[in-house]
């Protein structure tokens, strides 16, 4: 088993007030400061004071105390938390090292179902959450937010902007899908957007989350691994990133889709990363990264335990011709939260190791699509991975 304590500095709350002390009604008087592997978290917040691999932010390594200022000041739900702070991260001699240690203490929590969430730091960073999962033999699907796509160039050593191709070149690979929201593509290289199209990845424009936020839902319902960069937050919200842009993400849309992935009966896994507290005058940008991970953590004690612990069998089940009659899609309707999902067909081979990635989120409007004789993008996709 990991100890913590070889990775980690626990926390001292004395840093944000001054006795150390929270009221009963504030977050801070809920979470706790030691991890007991007989009764684990839910939840384990920690933070990775790490921006070597940073290339247009310096500074993001210094940001985590001024979150956790904020997030234990906010006012607590009502739910029974079991939540943990394991404290900070501490860089290592070469970022290699970092790496290491972030994929270890990743990796341990993961075994104990309880759920990382990482505050950066640097988004290579989510390089070493990938390689905890390729440890564990576990295929995942993960999902970026972020304005742009960190491809970058693969032969340099890893950094905040080419991280996703060391994770889709490395081996083992147990990337099943990747999915980005909110790119804006004026910062898009469209060599790099035809590459993620011709792999089948879901690929979503800013303007098509903005137009309705609910499309990002199944999307994130799908998602096992979450990486949130903050220059996916437009300036005016979120002035403390030094490549951010005037459009992007507001902070209402920002907290929804962290209620969304705390909901995800999927999501093991959660990083926010690139705030940079040296140029968060008014502490504006720390406020709302607290009060995301207050809706995460709002979503997970809202889940509905409908998919994968529910049997198929307990939902209502619809089966929709398409192609003229060639072909059937099966939806599925969750009798607790109305949520759909649809079944994507698959040889026995995928069985094992694909089997929870082929029942497929969706909404109503993928199953009225289906009604109309057309099969949902999303659905073609995944299909697509299966050949």
């Amino acid at each position: 088993m990991t100890s913590f304590q070889d990775y980690l500095e626990p926390f001292q709350t004395e840093s944000i007030r001054a006795n150390g002390e929270f009221e009963s009604s504030e977050m801070g008087s809920i979470i706790q400061s030691s991890f007991d592997p007989d009764q684990p978290a839910q939840i384990a917040l920690f933070s990775v004071e790490e921006e070597r691999g940073s290339l247009a932010n310096a500074g993001t390594a210094a940001g985590a105390k001024e979150i956790r200022k904020y997030l234990y000041d906010l006012k607590k739900g009502d739910f029974t938390y079991h939540i943990v702070d394991l404290g900070s991260l501490k860089p290592g001699d070469q970022l290699s090292d970092t790496y290491f240690a972030c994929k270890e203490v990743v990796k341990e929590l993961l075994r104990h179902n309880c759920i990382p969430l990482l505050i950066g730091g640097s988004q290579d960073i989510t390089l070493a959450v990938y390689m905890a999962y390729v440890e564990l033999e576990q295929t995942v699907n993960l999902l970026e937010i972020a304005a742009k796509f960190a491809l970058g160039n693969a032969d340099l050593p890893t950094n905040s902007e080419n991280y996703l191709s060391k994770v889709l070149l490395h081996q083992p690979n147990v990337l099943f899908n990747y999915s980005h929201l909110a790119y804006q593509s004026y910062f898009t290289d469209q060599k790099e957007l035809k590459l993620l199209e011709d792999l089948h990845f879901d690929l979503h424009r800013l303007g098509i989350i903005k137009e309705d936020i609910r499309k990002a839902e199944p999307l994130l319902r799908n998602a096992d691994f979450l990486t949130f960069n903050t220059n996916a937050l437009s300036q005016a919200y979120f002035p403390s990133h030094l490549a951010g842009s005037p459009n992007g993400l507001n902070g209402e849309e920002a907290c929804q889709l962290a209620r969304y992935a705390g909901m995800s009966d999927k999501l093991s896994a959660i990083g926010f990363y690139e705030y940079n507290p040296s140029v968060d005058e008014r502490g504006v940008s720390a406020h709302l990264i607290a009060q995301m991970i207050w809706y995460f953590m709002e979503g997970f004690y809202n889940r509905k335990s409908d998919f994968p612990a529910c049997n198929k069998h307990d939902y209502t089940r619809y089966t929709v011709a398409v192609d003229e009659g060639k072909q059937e899609m099966v939806f599925y309707k969750s009798p607790k939260s109305d949520r759909w999902w649809m079944e994507v067909p698959y040889k026995n081979k995928y069985k094992n190791r694909y089997q929870r990635h082929l029942l497929l989120p969706c909404d109503y409007e993928d199953y009225k699509t289906a009604m109309e004789n057309e099969i949902p993008e999303s659905w073609l996709l995944t299909q697509q991975k299966l050949k």
